[in-house]
């Protein structure tokens, strides 16, 4: 893993969704979905996942959601459990409620809240599995009040038992009971339009391949999308007193994702830098998905080294990290100097995967800088608002010509009129204001 300083790493990373030929599969994908439905979601099941349905077959049974518990461990079902509770907890806080002010005119302003209807949760599941994002998306959506959340996953590739027994389970403890055997761009096609056999949504979200990504941005319009994820991503920000061994660990816990994921050190301590390398290095030699976390830390790690720890906070809002640790001796002393990441782990004892499983915060996070600008999915992302206005008639009489005014100004005389003529009609509006 190569050290470096902060003047020698490019903090800024330009991240390519798609080659111009996977974009245009995932249009082909997309629109022959629109055209023909169920049909085309069988043959591209068929030729991407090698798994022949039919339309019948599609939707996974009450029974097979059943059976799943006798495929997993019960220390499996335990530990979902415990999870699940710990989201629950977590995002309940997060609820808001639709309010009303009555002003002393009559007047009311307020916001109603209210939650999206259908929600489409993608889950991959064709060469790996993650349970863990079956909780993080559904949790949300359910708190939020929405009454109809449909999941979407690949049958395991080529295999005889379907889909993975753990995200079945993992959907069954959430109470998601309309799960479907389809993945790719196919399934986002599909829950963005709807098919024979699948009812469009109002929101897709989950993460999922390059193919998913890409179809989420193209069908973005028809439905809203949680995000367009990109590689994974880390920084651990640290002292003198964090343990090389601990570090490393951290770093290739997020290496191990993908071949573009993102692992990065920083640190003001040489020492701890070298310690670290050589770290990385020995864990490597262990780890069972080692040649994607030795291509993640070799072409887009680093252990940069800076010349304080203002620097390192510096670069580290610079980054705009997905996953942010601070591993050093005062940790809570630092968190007001941190503006972007998406989330914060605080201490040694907070490892990353803590939060990406169990602690109750949502591991789906702003990815590529985003969190210069947006947040890790909440129940916020389920729900609507719409504003509301009662005006009364002696608030209108009061600001009427303030309003005539800015639409005058403005040049849409139709918004003036709308007003002027009921000022008219209540006898305070014949003052020659209305006159062009």
């Amino acid at each position: 893993m190569k050290v470096v300083s902060s003047k020698d790493f490019k903090l800024e990373r330009e991240v390519e969704y798609g080659t111009p030929e996977q974009n245009q599969a995932v249009k082909e994908i997309v629109t022959a979905i629109k055209k023909e439905g169920d049909t085309a979601l069988l043959r591209y099941t068929e030729q991407f996942d090698r798994v022949t349905l039919t339309s019948n077959q599609l939707r996974v049974t009450p029974e097979e959601l059943q059976a799943a518990y006798g495929r997993v461990e019960e220390s499996f079902v335990s530990a979902i459990q415990a999870a699940a509770a710990n989201i629950r907890a977590f995002h309940a806080r997060q609820k808001r409620n639709s309010w009303m002010d009555l002003q002393p005119d009559g007047t009311i302003l307020g916001q109603i809240i209210r939650p999206l209807k259908r929600v489409g949760v993608y889950v991959p599941g064709g060469k790996a599995a993650y349970p863990s994002s079956v909780l993080m998306n559904v949790i949300p959506a359910q708190i939020a009040g929405v009454p109809e959340i449909v999941m979407v996953t690949p049958p395991s590739t080529g295999g005889k038992e379907g889909i993975d027994p753990y995200i079945l389970v993992a959907a069954a403890e959430a109470g998601v009971n309309e799960i479907y055997r389809v993945g790719g761009a196919q399934a986002v096609a599909a829950l963005a339009f709807g098919t024979e056999s699948i009812a469009p949504v109002d929101k897709i979200c989950g993460p999922g391949n390059i193919y998913v990504a890409l179809a989420k941005r193209e069908v973005y319009g028809a439905v809203d999308i949680d995000s367009i994820a990109g590689p994974s991503e880390i920084v651990v920000l640290a002292d003198e007193t964090a343990e090389p061994a601990y570090v490393a660990a951290d770093l290739l816990s997020q290496a191990e994702h993908d071949e573009m994921a993102s692992a990065i050190l920083v640190t003001p301590s040489q020492s701890l830098a070298d310690s670290v390398a050589a770290e990385v290095e020995r864990q490597l030699q262990e780890l069972p998905r080692q040649a994607i976390a030795r291509s993640s830390v070799e072409n887009y790690g680093a252990i940069i080294v800076v010349g304080s720890m203002e620097e390192g906070i510096s670069v580290v809002n610079r980054l705009a990290p997905e996953h942010l640790e601070i591993v050093v001796e005062d940790p809570m002393g630092l968190v007001g100097s941190i503006e972007n990441a998406g989330a914060i782990f605080l201490g040694a004892y907070s490892s990353e995967p803590v939060g990406d499983y169990f602690a109750g915060p949502n591991h789906i996070i702003p990815t590529n800088g985003t969190a210069r600008f947006s947040s890790p999915v909440d129940v916020d992302d389920f729900i609507k608002k719409s504003s509301l206005i009662y005006y009364s008639k002696e608030a209108l009489l009061r600001d009427g010509k303030s309003i005539i005014e800015l639409a005058r100004r403005e040049g849409l005389e139709g918004h003036a009129r709308a007003i002027e003529i009921r000022l008219k009609n209540e006898g305070k509006g014949g003052d020659g204001y209305g006159e062009q």
